[in-house]
């Protein structure tokens, strides 16, 4: 989620539109893979991994349950398939921390890969893959919060483990965002990289779900020379990129700290961070895939991943 302390991809000579089933009747195609073949595979790729991590069987995805462990060896094999390149002898980076309600350490798991690029300038692409749990016996699934990031960041894993990056890219799924950023405060803590290689941070939080087809990108406010960077980003037909939630006179509508970008904003790494508004499903148990919106979600990852491809041109080497 948005945390509150209060309560593919680039079109390759435009492949239009494909028409058939992905997983839902969905018409779609501008992923920028080699044919349309391969984007309607992607396309359920990315669906599959949200449909399979916002599944009951993963019980809410709450930190140190079964359910959460389901979901975090599916994360690993998934690390794996794609061919990201471990940052240690493993995936898995472990932390501990405690919550308002609990003094007590608890364990904690980041899954952390890589792709070399051509520069050791690194980009840290991150989403979190905890959730809130079951709660009176009511699964809450965190199909948009937060099943949809990681949905994305795997699919953009796979587009540049294909198409090589310029810079390195870092991928990480946060574990315990809901528990107060936790997992993303540990890594900036002890990264496991020299800070002084980390140019941004793109953080994705919540981007399957608008009624406004609006999808909004937050951290131009406070490092503006991303701006016109972001203005070059094709937006797919029927999606709004809007710039915004991210100054401090916009309250609890600032979010800047809401979501793990805040762990790197306040340890001075810039961050880009792509999400929804708040909907009827946030934090709710109808938070499930069924409710995501799935045509607008592809558009939101191909736009994400214009963005990154636009970033990975012209940030600094």
């Amino acid at each position: 989620m948005k945390f509150s302390f209060l309560p593919y991809l680039l079109a390759m000579n435009r492949c239009h539109l494909v028409k058939g089933l992905l997983l839902a009747s969905i018409s779609f195609c501008t992923l920028s893979l080699t044919s349309c073949a391969q984007e309607v595979y992607q396309s359920n790729q990315v669906l599959k991994d949200v449909e399979i991590l916002a599944a009951d069987s993963m019980g809410g995805r709450l930190p140190n349950t079964p359910g959460h462990a389901k979901a975090q060896q599916y994360l690993v094999q998934r690390f794996q398939r794609i061919g990201l390149t471990p940052i240690g002898p493993e995936y898995q980076h472990a932390f501990t921390f405690t919550t308002r309600n609990n003094a007590t350490p608890q364990p904690g798991v980041n899954l952390v890969g890589m792709i070399p690029g051509t520069s050791d300038k690194v980009l840290v692409i991150t989403a979190h893959y905890d959730h809130v749990g079951t709660r009176n016996g009511k699964i809450y699934n965190g199909a948009d919060d937060d099943a949809s990031g990681i949905g994305a960041i795997l699919a953009l894993a796979t587009h540049f483990q294909k198409q090589k990056p310029q810079h390195t890219l870092v991928f990480v799924a946060f574990d315990a965002e809901e528990q107060g950023l936790a997992g993303s405060k540990a890594f900036v803590a002890n990264l496991p990289l020299a800070k002084d290689r980390i140019l941004l941070n793109v953080n994705l939080d919540m981007v399957s779900i608008s009624e406004k087809n609006e999808l909004y990108a937050a951290g131009t406010y406070h490092y503006p020379y991303l701006k016109p960077l972001l203005e070059q980003v094709k937006v797919p037909q029927g999606l709004h990129l809007r710039l915004g939630h991210d100054r401090p006179e916009q309250g609890p509508n600032d979010w800047t700290l809401q979501s793990d970008h805040g762990s790197f904003h306040k340890a001075q790494i810039p961050f880009l961070y792509f999400g929804v508004e708040d909907h009827p499903h946030y934090h709710q148990e109808t938070d499930e895939f069924k409710n995501i919106h799935q045509a607008f979600y592809l558009k939101a990852v191909e736009t994400i991943l214009q963005a990154v491809q636009v970033l990975d041109k012209q940030l600094p080497l």
